[in-house]
């Protein structure tokens, strides 16, 4: 299997509603320090099929950080609010609230 499957397999279980971080996908996957990793598979996951919700994926501050690899008519905002999770400066509002840990929650 490869890291960018793995990812995107973890990626896809993000519960509508909910983020998590790149970190914590990287520590579940077993490498704590793969968190730029995890960034760059997503990166290259808007043509997967079934589709990746790669904007459920935040840095570990809640700050979209990977915002400017969405395009314009699809921002990663739009669609975080979209789903009820409110954005406020380029950082999702009340993050502890919506975020979801794959260690605990898979």
């Amino acid at each position: 299997m490869s890291f960018n499957k793995d990812v995107y397999d973890v990626v896809r279980l993000i519960p509508h509603g909910r983020v998590t971080a790149y970190g914590a996908i990287a520590k579940y996957l077993g490498d704590a320090r793969a968190s730029r990793r995890v960034g760059w598979a997503l990166n290259s996951s808007f043509t997967e099929i079934p589709k990746v919700p790669a904007h459920r994926v935040v840095n570990r501050n809640g700050i979209l950080s990977g915002a400017m690899h969405f395009p314009p008519d699809c921002s990663m905002s739009e669609q975080l609010e979209n789903e009820g999770v409110k954005v406020k400066d380029g950082q999702v509002v009340e993050f502890d609230r919506v975020f979801w840990d794959p260690m605990t929650e898979l």
